[in-house]
């Protein structure tokens, strides 16, 4: 319980740190962040992992990784969100970092049901 418990933060602290960075960057304004603005995609990618081994039971995997493809081909693209006036640069920032965070929780889901398959067998 007390994993899930940590999981469910680890996810709320990612996604909020995505998303105020994102403003940040979209904003112009990075270099608010100083030199933690480094740090910033790390810590995310910690938090992706955190939230991939503690927060995906096995009944969940299906929906999360189809999810998270939807997500990263986004990202992908996210590019052409910046011509949408006044608010693209902080849709594009947002969904980058957001892609961030997610894409290392994706592929310990991903390894997760791979092994789960291969064991199956």
């Amino acid at each position: 319980m007390a994993s899930q418990q940590v999981g469910s933060y680890a996810f709320l602290a990612g996604t909020v740190i995505a998303i105020l960075v994102g403003l940040l960057i979209g904003a112009g304004q990075a270099a608010v962040l100083g030199g933690i603005g480094t740090w910033i995609p790390l810590v995310l990618i910690i938090l992706g992992v955190v939230v991939g081994v503690l927060n995906i039971g096995d009944k969940e995997v299906d929906k999360f990784l189809i999810a998270s493809i939807a997500l990263l081909a986004l990202a992908g693209s996210a590019g052409g969100l910046i011509t949408i006036p006044a608010v693209g640069t902080y849709l594009v920032a947002i969904v980058q970092n957001i892609a961030v965070f997610v894409a290392p929780a994706a592929l310990i889901v991903a390894l997760k049901a791979i092994k789960g398959l291969a064991e199956a067998q």
